[in-house]
């Protein structure tokens, strides 16, 4: 059991890295990040295509993270 909570948290955590890094920046530099929260806030733009699906599997692997983390540990202990 021990191994087969490390191994899905090895994988998860691959996932995870490969999903962050897929995804395009959300603004350019320092100036994208003084107007970029504004255009984002006040514009109501929604992710299309690829970008929404990654965004929701990052969440997803993200949260699948932290269960087996909690679970690994909990087994472990």
């Amino acid at each position: 059991m021990e191994t087969l909570a490390i191994t899905l948290l090895t994988i998860d955590t691959i996932a995870l890295i490969v999903l962050v890094l897929l995804q395009s920046g959300k603004s350019a530099g320092l100036s994208g990040a003084i107007s970029g929260g504004a255009e984002q806030l006040f514009g109501k733009q929604k992710a299309r295509g690829i970008d929404a699906v990654l965004h929701k599997a990052t969440i997803v692997t993200g949260v699948l993270f932290f269960v087996l983390a909690f679970l690994a540990a909990y087994i472990l202990g």
